[in-house]
Order: structure tokens, then sequence, then C-alpha cells
């Protein structure tokens, strides 16, 4: 997956932002190996994707996201963002094996 960096604004930061997790961290998932799947939301108005990684600390983050072309770049705009509990972490391990 090819991005050009990251896009926030008013409108997706205060959504990532209300589950405790700051830019830094949202963006440094992608800096890792990162799981992207398709995510069957609204397909019909943008296409999402869903990334399931790792953050510095090593917990993991679940991030629904799009990618937006602007001016010949593409941008990852993330949409959603939040640890993953227990539970969610434990099925993950399970189906990657």
């Amino acid at each position: 997956m090819q991005f050009h960096g990251f896009e926030w604004d008013d409108g997706n930061w205060p959504k990532c932002g209300k589950h405790g997790l700051s830019k830094h961290t949202i963006e440094s998932v992608f800096e890792r190996p990162v799981t992207v799947l398709d995510d069957p939301f609204d397909p019909v108005q943008e296409p999402r994707l869903r990334a399931i990684g790792k953050d510095v600390a090593g917990r993991y983050i679940f991030i629904v996201f799009c990618l937006r072309v602007r001016n010949d770049v593409t941008l990852l705009r993330p949409i959603s963002a939040r640890h993953m509990h227990a539970k969610e972490v434990k099925h993950y391990e399970k189906q990657k094996s």
C-alpha cells in the first residue's frame, strides 16, 4: 500500500482522538507491519479499509481509514482509531496463525 502522508482535519481528528490515541501513535502503526482488510461499511460512498497493527509500545491498534488523492498525491485519511480489546487481540492472533 503506497501513500505519501496523512490527511487530518476537524472532520476526522476528533473521532480518532476521542479514544485516547495521538496522531503520532496512529501514524506510527503504518511504520510497522500492518494487516489491511476491506471494510464493508459503506463501499458505495467511499471505499474504506481496516488496519490492524501495533503502536510503538506494542499494543494493538484498530484503524478504519480511506485513501484520498489530493494534487496527484495519495494520502491516508484515518476515520476512526482505537486500542483493541483483549478478546479482539486473541481472535486476531488466532486467525493470523
